[in-house]
């Protein structure tokens, strides 16, 4: 059995989140063309049942590519938080910290929705499996559910990615070995003085 180094896992782990923007970013322009070509100039759609395919292809698409992140969402919004707390003030921006907050909220929503799925379909008939309505509209309300936090993740990963080369670019280059796994550390508590 092979094991990978730390700071090889979370270079591993930030491809995977790479890898997840860019499809997440064609996902969202093929529909955005599509939404362009299949609505009046009010916005709304000239078919919509076909709209609502489409739409649910999106959904499932953005959630199947977001499948390589879901791993180590936790590790690598540890691994940031740590390195942003370990960076010189001036190399950070503001945005960043609200952004790993805006990511962390999504991943737990995420992983709520991923269970009330699994609840469901544990409890569908024997006869509902993939292909069915049954199954495939519990599934497609699940993944309209989560399009808004899968959303947020294609919209604020960037953050993570920042955040590292941010930490590599320190004039000491923060490693992430050790920090794949180590949530971030409280603030030191100075001991008592005592008199």
């Amino acid at each position: 059995m092979t094991t990978t180094a730390p700071n090889e896992e979370h270079r591993l782990r930030l491809n995977q989140l790479s890898a997840f923007l860019h499809e997440s970013a064609q996902i969202q322009a093929d529909w955005g063309v599509y939404s362009d070509e299949h609505t009046d100039l009010d916005g709304w759609p000239h078919d919509e049942h076909a709209y609502g395919l489409r739409q649910s292809r999106r959904d499932a698409d953005t959630w199947r590519a977001f499948e390589r992140v879901w791993y180590c969402g936790k590790e690598l919004l540890a691994t940031a938080e740590h390195q942003l707390q370990q960076l010189p003030a001036r190399r950070i921006q503001n945005r960043w910290v609200w952004q790993l907050g805006t990511l962390d909220t999504a991943l737990e929503r995420l992983q709520a929705l991923q269970t009330e799925w699994t609840d469901v379909r544990d409890s569908l008939p024997g006869f509902a499996s993939p292909g069915t309505e049954e199954y495939d509209g519990a599934l497609s309300d699940r993944n309209a559910d989560a399009w808004t936090y899968l959303d947020d993740w294609s919209t604020h990963g960037q953050a993570v990615l920042d955040i590292h080369a941010a930490a590599q670019r320190a004039p000491s280059p923060l490693t992430s070995s050790a920090l794949a796994t180590t949530p971030a550390l409280p603030a030191p508590v100075s001991p008592p003085v005592r008199r």
